[in-house]
């Protein structure tokens, strides 16, 4: 069996980042996906898709995205079930994010403030160390 969706739009808002008792992280955010098509006075449409991303993906996106980036977002569709306090049946769905790409290019601040771990510090290279 297979549950796979994978999408490439803009964002509507900010994500909104929330932690869970234990404290694991969990984004979301709406997803404007153009259609392929336009309607009968010839203007484009979107379908707007609730996403949901856990962990450190979540709050990598919640810091790095904002509204109006281009994002792709790989993932599964789930939907859920809950009773609201009237006691009514209500029913959600929604795409899991199993990962999150940032298409848009990033802000000039963030890119200043961002030491990814993998890159090593200009102090501790040699010049013998580089690569060109």
């Amino acid at each position: 069996m297979l549950n796979r969706i994978v999408l490439i739009g803009r964002l509507t808002a900010a994500p909104e980042l929330r932690f869970t008792q234990s404290g694991k992280g969990v984004a979301s955010f709406t997803l404007a996906v153009d259609r392929n098509f336009t309607d009968a006075e010839g203007n484009r449409t979107a379908d707007f898709i609730p996403i949901v991303v856990w962990g450190k993906a979540g709050e990598s996106a919640a810091r790095y995205l904002a509204k109006g980036k281009l994002a792709a977002v790989d993932g599964r569709l789930q939907i859920r079930s809950y009773e609201d306090n009237t006691g009514t049946r209500r029913w959600v769905t929604e795409v899991i994010a199993e990962q999150v790409r940032f298409l848009s290019p990033a802000d000039k601040q963030q890119v200043e403030n961002v030491e990814p771990e993998c890159w090593p510090k200009a102090e501790t290279m040699a010049a013998d160390d580089l690569p060109f």
